[in-house]
């Protein structure tokens, strides 16, 4: 097999779609909300193409005003081939437990924490997991400039894994939302993370740019393309998804 398949560490942590950097906000005491997102990922390296086809169901609870608890279940389907071969493993990926608490908020400025962990559902030898528990630990930053956002995420991941690969990671990222017209913001990304593979010191970066329109108060429609901005990041993504607020 001239390939291994790899997940994103960046499903560990699921912020406002299409961003991967997480802001600040909870939901409020009582109140919930499901995400539905989905993702098409391309790659060409080595003459090896990677299609990658993910889905995800994003659930939050608010405990209390500025406390969430955060339950993720991802779903991959990745294809690889060659000129002498093809690969493929589809199915449930690691299921993610999450707490946001955000400890301070003054004159625009809040700050949170993101602490959680993941559970080893997703088949190893596929690629779709870790094959074991993984921890990490997220602080979130949010300033808020109306009618500009801006968010930044500094992370580490505890990536215990059966699969020889680098245990200590760590994550950083920054983000930006503007209201463009009423119910309609534009989203920037971007950000790195340190690369699992032992053997690169390459990490993989990307660059992010899209949409998010509000059909009501409580319901969004997202829609977003990803980049890569160094080769071990996949080449492009095209990302949509849609939030329910209750």
């Amino acid at each position: 097999m001239l390939f291994t398949i790899c997940f994103s560490l960046f499903t560990a942590s699921f912020a406002a779609h299409p961003l991967i950097t997480d802001d600040t906000g909870t939901q409020g005491k009582g109140k919930f909300q499901i995400e539905f997102n989905g993702e098409y990922g391309h790659d060409k390296e080595d003459g090896v193409t990677t299609k990658t086809t993910q889905a995800a169901t994003t659930l939050s609870y608010g405990v209390t005003d500025s406390v969430d608890i955060v339950f993720g279940i991802p779903y991959q389907h990745i294809r690889a081939k060659d000129s002498e071969s093809a690969t493929k493993g589809d199915g449930i990926s690691d299921i993610s437990i999450e707490l946001k608490w955000r400890f301070y908020e003054k004159e625009g400025l809040s700050f949170a924490l993101k602490p959680g962990f993941t559970l080893p559902t997703g088949d190893d030898e596929k690629g779709l997991g870790s094959g074991k528990v993984t921890y990490h630990l997220f602080f979130i930053a949010t300033k808020e400039l109306k009618p500009w956002d801006f968010h930044v995420n500094l992370g580490y991941i505890r990536n215990e894994n059966k699969r020889d690969e680098r245990k200590n990671l760590w994550h950083a990222s920054l983000a930006a939302t503007v209201e463009l017209i009423k119910d309609l913001k534009a989203v920037a990304n971007i950000g790195l993370e340190k690369n699992a593979d032992r053997n690169l010191n390459i990490h993989p970066a990307f660059i992010l740019g899209g949409l998010i329109y509000s059909l009501s108060e409580n319901f969004d429609i997202d829609f977003g393309i990803r980049g890569g901005l160094t080769r071990p990041e996949t080449d492009y993504a095209v990302l949509a998804g849609i939030t329910w607020r209750f």
